[in-house]
């Protein structure tokens, strides 16, 4: 039985994908294709594809503020080894306020985050139960910086920390780290047959 949330997953990017439609300036258009592209590869743990020259910038940094200790991520090898660390956890975004400038996108959305207790300790969130299944959600401001070739120059993640709840769920709602994969790679599956091959590469 699928949990009521795969629907969420599916729809992420529509807001994007809505001022799209409305945008007509060819460089505010390819940063959108890109944002569209590296929400769905860091939903399918595609994490070269990400940090290739064709995606991002050569020296993106990243500012995070989720848990009790803010960091920051340097460079592309950063950014991978940062992907690559943070492990089985559902992520997905809704109901975002999104808006594209020459310097890049602002989002404000809601988060959510969904895993193991054992498994959100490591992103600093304080959990009852190791082996319980959680759903963290808080409302973000994510401010990503482009180049004038539509490159990400990083990521700026704020958490309105008053708006946090963590909450167990029922195991009938839990998405597997798996099947949540294969919902991006159908989405992005999807953006190419819409856009057709090497579609978030443009320059100015």
């Amino acid at each position: 039985m699928a949990s009521k949330y795969e629907t969420e997953v599916y729809n992420c990017m529509n807001p994007t994908l809505d001022l799209l439609e409305k945008t007509t300036n060819p460089h505010h258009r390819a940063i959108l294709k890109n944002y569209c592209r590296h929400v769905h590869l860091e939903g399918a743990a595609m994490f070269e594809e990400i940090t290739a020259p064709d995606m991002m910038a050569d020296d993106p940094v990243y500012h995070i503020t989720w848990g009790d200790s803010p960091f920051q991520v340097k460079g592309r090898k950063g950014v991978f080894d940062f992907y690559s660390s943070i492990g089985d956890i559902v992520l997905w975004n809704s109901g975002d306020l999104v808006a594209v400038a020459d310097w890049g996108i602002a989002d404000e959305m809601w988060f959510h985050q969904m895993s193991t207790g054992a498994e959100l300790k490591k992103l600093g969130h304080k959990v009852d139960k190791d082996d319980g299944l959680y759903l963290v959600d808080s409302l973000q401001a994510f401010i990503w910086p482009y180049d004038e070739n539509a490159l990400l120059k990083g990521e700026h993640l704020y958490e309105d920390k008053s708006t946090l709840t963590i909450r167990e769920i029922d195991p009938a709602d839990y998405m597997t780290p798996e099947r949540v994969r294969e919902i991006h790679k159908e989405c992005l599956a999807d953006l190419e047959e819409r856009w057709g091959a090497k579609y978030w590469v443009w320059k100015a």
